[in-house]
């Protein structure tokens, strides 16, 4: 029988409950009601933060489905579904960063019992339920995923894990040497903290990916966050870096993903993005090691 290694309680903050699951490598804690967004990810041997929050500090509220990404609680990591960019699909209007991020999610009691965090959101616009699961085992978190379509037609979607994360001197990004071969912009050197000019953000891709694989890396101190997943499952991987040129803000993020683009409309068109059969589901999975 598998040794339980993380506990699981649920605290209040800011009239929210936090489903934290803790381990003596690693913590995590999620607000179901906000998007099933995860606000900390910390490394509990060195005292690491991993997640960003604004300069102000952390900020919990509700937003309403089609509010704009920019005045949500910008607080750590969210989902990204069916598209990143607002666009029109289907006759559908769909909202910017998608249908999940400001929504209530459910959180399944039993799992819970368990030790593993199961939320799940029906989408109001898209045909689509979609459900996540946690699970941590020392200092591995596993992010388990499954969509299903509710309509008897295909469904075209983008999804990205868009985790906003809080860079130190000395980090560095660390990608295999296939996936920096297959930007489709500018690439990167690996110290962050020149990537880009100050005062400036930026975007790119890389795809189709031979390995799933994006880490970070500090060489001072020696922590590290990595991010494994399955590129039969989500060829894509966006990366994204503000230095002040969005709003203010100074964040990095790692996003597996299953497309090339942020809008839904261009990524069916170019035929990189997700299709989910009718009446079926799929499943895939992202692996979070904290190091």
């Amino acid at each position: 029988m598998k040794v339980v290694t993380s506990h699981a309680t649920v605290r209040r903050e800011q009239d929210f409950a936090v489903y934290v699951l803790s381990s003596r490598d690693a913590e995590v804690a999620v607000v179901p009601e906000l998007g099933a967004r995860i606000i900390s990810l910390k490394n509990r041997r060195t005292g690491r933060e991993w997640m960003w929050h604004p300069a102000e500090g952390l900020n919990l509220f509700q937003n309403c489905l089609g509010d704009d990404f920019s005045n949500g609680p910008l607080v750590g990591m969210d989902e990204c579904l069916p598209t990143i960019e607002p666009c029109v699909w289907q006759g559908r209007k769909l909202p910017d960063h998608g249908e999940v991020w400001a929504a209530a999610w459910d959180v399944d009691g039993e799992a819970w019992k368990s030790g593993l965090l199961k939320t799940s959101v029906h989408l109001n616009i898209s045909p689509l339920d979609f459900e996540r699961t946690i699970e941590l085992d020392e200092n591995v978190i596993r992010l388990n995923y499954q969509l299903v379509n509710r309509s008897s037609v295909p469904e075209y979607f983008i999804w990205a894990m868009h985790p906003l994360l809080r860079l130190q001197p000395g980090d560095r990004l660390v990608l295999p040497p296939s996936t920096r071969k297959s930007m489709n912009g500018e690439g990167w050197v690996e110290a962050l903290d020149s990537a880009i000019p100050e005062g400036d953000s930026s975007k790119v891709f890389a795809g189709p990916l031979k390995a799933g694989f994006a880490a970070i890396h500090n060489g001072q101190n020696g922590d590290a966050v990595e991010f494994e997943w399955t590129p039969a499952e989500n060829n894509g991987l966006g990366l994204w870096l503000t230095r002040g040129g969005w709003h203010g803000h100074h964040h990095f993020a790692m996003e597996p993903t299953n497309s090339g683009t942020d809008a839904l409309t261009t990524a069916a068109a170019r035929q990189w993005c997700g299709l989910v059969q009718g009446a079926s589901s799929m499943k895939w999975q992202v692996r979070i090691r904290i190091r």
